[in-house]
């Protein structure tokens, strides 16, 4: 039943959510040439938007324990990964930390606003099938988020996972932030139920969910080995989506 009820409701979902990323995209080019802050300006609210718009389906969100954000950067925010509709949440309730995304490459091209931000918003786009370069674009936003004092999103699960369960950490991307960002923190991220959105694939869209974002205590990157901050970031994730 409730698929049938939501060809209509996310025929509506999407033209509202298109609307907001191709009104955004001239918006952000402007901005763009301003600066930057005017530039982070414009994707912080297009992304409150685009949030916002999930309410269509019944979407509601919980956030619990933005206080353990640091402070003062850099930050490296490792969450599991469950659809793109982690992400908008993310830009917004994360916005003061200045959170960029290493982003597969294939999303740089042909999506109004989205691949436009991740071109000059900072983030980096990585090919999955060149490991070397992947590396080296996960060096380059390391050693950016401990320049800038920035924050950086990695999802180290490599994929989505499309029921929930959460997927062994791949550990070479986690292993370059670590190093070339020693003085970053590190905040674990659970992500529950965004998976439910799309458990119909891409269209209709799920409706009725309440995503929860679990923020974890903080823990510098020097406070021991990067082999035990792996191991300790995964296990703390992922206790919290069997539990």
């Amino acid at each position: 039943m409730q698929k049938l009820i939501s060809y209509p409701i996310s025929i509506i979902y999407y033209l509202v959510f298109g609307f907001w990323l191709c009104l955004f995209h001239p918006i952000q080019w402007i901005c763009l040439k301003i600066g930057y802050q005017a530039h982070k300006k414009s994707v912080d609210v297009l992304n409150f938007f685009l949030v916002r718009t999930t309410h269509l389906l019944g979407t509601t969100y919980q956030m619990n324990g933005l206080d353990k954000i640091p402070s003062q950067g850099p930050i490296i925010f490792v969450a599991n990964h469950q659809s793109m509709y982690d992400i908008p949440p993310m830009i917004w309730f994360f916005r003061k930390a200045h959170p960029k995304f290493i982003s597969k490459k294939e999303l740089g091209k042909g999506i109004p606003s989205v691949s436009f931000n991740l071109k000059y918003g900072g983030s980096v786009l990585i090919d999955r099938k060149d490991g070397k370069q992947a590396i080296a674009q996960i060096e380059k936003i390391a050693q950016y988020i401990q320049d800038t004092k920035r924050a950086v999103v990695i999802f180290p699960e490599g994929t989505r996972s499309r029921n929930g369960s959460p997927k062994k950490f791949q550990e070479n991307g986690l292993k370059t932030l670590f190093k070339y960002a020693p003085d970053a923190w590190i905040v674990p991220v659970s992500i529950q139920n965004s998976w439910k959105l799309v458990q119909f694939g891409s269209f209709p869209m799920g409706l009725g969910n309440r995503l929860v974002f679990e923020l974890h205590h903080a823990y510098p990157v020097n406070s021991d080995s990067i082999e035990n901050l792996i191991a300790n970031t995964e296990q703390i994730i992922t206790q919290k989506l069997i539990s």
